[in-house]
This record gives structure tokens, C-alpha cells and sequence, in this order.
């Protein structure tokens, strides 16, 4: 249990170059609302549901994080900061990284598959601060959700998607930041898809102008045929 909590502690300290120490780590309110929701989950498990909504409520209170006791949380799963939603048929697998002010949310249950109305996230998935994801729809495993995007449709495995709403990144996010990428945001680049567009557009009108200007040039250097 011992090796297993410093395993965990040094998977967070690697994804966040501000925590000095392990004992930094360990008061950080995302690990506390994560030591609380496992207590949560498996009173909830065991259909103690009133028992498992007071821890609860006593973490929320505690971390302002809110993490709903049917929630499924794999492991090494590192909430900055806090002040974030967790919905009760989330689900989240191993190693994964949410950022603040981020919400799992739910649709109307009658849309949901089996009772299925929040996300699932696969392993390896960072979700920027500000986020908001949406439904029963699913974040393939490695994908990354720049901040303040907001997402209602399925993620591909590796996708790196920004905007609202959320749409993949047009340049190839991991060759501007190798590794670990913070906030699951790309720098260094526009990775806005419109703004992208709207780029290519411009080059293209400047291209036809040029065009046309020598075309008009032509035709204004060729002699006019003389009436008869």
C-alpha cells in the first residue's frame, strides 16, 4: 500500500513541475477529493448510498472539487487544482490529468445508453483548465481537450481537439510540444481551426491578386487593334 501511494504521489509530482516534494503533493485538493472519493465509491458499491453522498458532500466541502460516488476512477488520475464536476456515470481510466474549473456533465438521461449520460475518458487523456465535456460520449485514450473548449462529440485516441465547439487541432500538436503537454493546449502555434481557415483563405485571395494584376498588365501591354 505504501510503495503504491508513493507511486501515485511521484505520478503527479512528474506531471506538475510546482510540487517540490511528495509531501507536497499528498495536501494538494485534488489527491484529498481523490482519497475521499474511493471511500464514496465503495460505500456507494455497497448501496450505502446516504453514507456515500455525506463523504461526499464533507469532500466537496473540504476540496470544492465534486466528484459523484458512482464514478469509476482508474489509477494515477491527477485533478489540479480543483473546482471541478464529476457526474455519476463518468468514467476514467488510468493516468489521467484534469485541469481546473473542468466539468464532466450529463444529458438528459432518456438519451443516454442504459442510464449512460457522462463521458469516458480512455488512459493517458489531459483536459485543459476550463473544459467542459458533455454527454455520453467518449475521449479516446491519449487524446487532449484544450482548455475552455467545450466537447459533445467522440474523441479519436491521440486527437488533440480546441474551440467551441470543441474540432481537432489543423497542425501536429505533439511535434510543438513533445511529451507531457500541459493543459492539453498546444503553444507556439494557432490551433484554432477557423482562424486556421481563415488563414489559408487570405493566402489564397493574395494569390489570385497577383494573378490578376499580371493578367491585367498583359492586356494592357498587347497594341490595340486599329478600326478599319
Amino acid at each position: 500500500m505504501q510503495s503504491g501511494l508513493i507511486a501515485y504521489l511521484d505520478s503527479v509530482k512528474s506531471r506538475d513541475p510546482a510540487a517540490r516534494s511528495r509531501w507536497d503533493v499528498l495536501f494538494y485538493p485534488g489527491v484529498t477529493a481523490l482519497a475521499l472519493h474511493r471511500l464514496a465509491h465503495w460505500l456507494w458499491e455497497g448501496k450505502l448510498y446516504f453514507l456515500a453522498r455525506l463523504v461526499n458532500h464533507f469532500s466537496r466541502f473540504l476540496t470544492c472539487i465534486d466528484i459523484h460516488p458512482g464514478a469509476k476512477i482508474g489509477e494515477r488520475f491527477f485533478l489540479d487544482h480543483g473546482f471541478s464536476v464529476i457526474g455519476e456515470s463518468a468514467e476514467i481510466g488510468d493516468d489521467v490529468t484534469i485541469y481546473q474549473h473542468v466539468t464532466l456533465g450529463g444529458t438528459n438521461p432518456t438519451t443516454g445508453v442504459g442510464g449512460k449520460r457522462h463521458p469516458t475518458l480512455r488512459n493517458g487523456v489531459v483536459i485543459g483548465s476550463g473544459a467542459q465535456i458533455l454527454g455520453p460520449i467518449e475521449v479516446g485514450e491519449g487524446a487532449k481537450v484544450g482548455a475552455n473548449s467545450v466537447v459533445t462529440k467522440d474523441v479519436a485516441p491521440g486527437q488533440t481537439v480546441v474551440g467551441i465547439p470543441a474540432k481537432p487541432v489543423p497542425v501536429d500538436a505533439i511535434h510543438y510540444s513533445t511529451g507531457f503537454m500541459p493543459y492539453g493546449t498546444p503553444f507556439g502555434e494557432d490551433v484554432d481551426p477557423v482562424r486556421a481557415r481563415l488563414v489559408e483563405l487570405e493566402q489564397e485571395i493574395e494569390e489570385l491578386r497577383k494573378e490578376l494584376k499580371v493578367v491585367k498588365a498583359t492586356r494592357q501591354s498587347q497594341p490595340k487593334a486599329k478600326s478599319a
